[in-house]
């Protein structure tokens, strides 16, 4: 391989790990929502319906 193709490689190892990152990240965010979702809103709608029936 020249020194062209090794440059270009490491590029693309590093956009895709860039990716693979902010990917997690992404799922991290979605795991917290839902969970805060479930432990507090989800709650509190909880209650409500249960007062109200």
């Amino acid at each position: 391989m020249t020194d062209n193709e090794h440059r270009l490689a490491r590029e693309r190892e590093e956009i895709a790990a860039r990716v693979a990152s902010f990917k997690a990240t992404q799922e991290r965010f979605q795991r917290e929502r839902q969970e805060y979702y479930a432990s507090t809103l989800g709650n509190a709608w909880s209650g409500f319906q249960q007062k109200t029936a």
